[in-house]
């Protein structure tokens, strides 16, 4: 593996994250990177999801895929472990090394003899694991490890960042539909208090009573009632003294 090769993979990763592409079809293209790059069989990828629940979201190869699943319905695993202690997990020899007995198993089916799990994490925010199998038992070169984990690093800033930017277009837009909202209550607090021969804080007392008798949304009856297709009428008067 040659160094021109590596920054080459590292330019790829970062012009693919910086543009609006496809997530899923990033990840498959990193586990298959990890093969091609370190040397082993396969690659998996588990992420968290909103609940905070791993998911298998890529695989680069579809034994892998099917073993990635086995280890979240059975709740134990390299890839597991490695989420929930945030530190990297090596075995080198799967069938000798007595962990997960029934993940070995599954392994062993399919034809793996040693994985290494490595965390994605930024700081001390875990979003998932990344998986390297190998079909001979053995350690993965101190070097290779590192690269896999700087590939890793890359992927979880890359998504952590996407993230930020979601929560950040969420939040815009609610803020957005909140102001929206606000003028057009304000028009109809002026429609409500010309119609009904009241102040505009009356009048407003008068809507939010209506859409709450109504059981609608404020803006929802604000709306309705510029566009005219709601006769607002005052009901019986409240005293809202105390």
């Amino acid at each position: 593996m040659g160094e021109s090769q590596l920054a080459d993979v590292f330019v790829e990763m970062a012009d693919t994250l910086v543009d609006d592409s496809d997530v899923i079809e990033f990840l498959h293209g990193l586990t298959e990177r990890c093969v091609e790059l370190l040397g082993v069989s396969a690659a998996g990828l588990l992420l968290t999801d909103q609940r905070d629940t791993l998911q298998v979201v890529a695989a680069s190869s579809e034994r892998t895929r099917l073993l990635e699943l086995f280890q979240l319905q059975t709740d134990q695993g390299p890839c597991v472990d490695c989420f929930r202690t945030g530190q990297a997990v090596s075995v080198v020899d799967l069938p000798t090394a007595g962990r997960w007995p029934r993940f070995t198993a599954a392994a062993a089916e399919v034809g793996f003899a040693a994985v290494h799990a490595l965390p994605m994490r930024l700081r001390s925010e875990v979003i998932g694991a990344l998986n390297l199998f190998d079909v001979q038992p053995g350690a993965l070169d101190e070097g290779k490890l590192r690269i896999g984990q700087a590939l890793a690093d890359v992927a979880t800033i890359g998504l952590l960042q996407q993230r930020a930017i979601h929560r950040r277009d969420i939040l815009t837009e609610q803020l957005q539909t909140a102001l929206n909202s606000r003028v057009l209550i304000e028009h109809a607090k002026g429609v409500i208090a010309e119609r009904l021969h009241v102040d505009v804080g009356e009048a407003f007392a008068l809507m939010r009573d209506g859409a709450r008798s109504r059981n609608r949304r404020l803006s929802e009856l604000s709306q309705a009632i510029v566009d005219g297709s709601e006769q607002f009428a005052a009901g019986p008067a409240v005293d809202r003294r105390g």
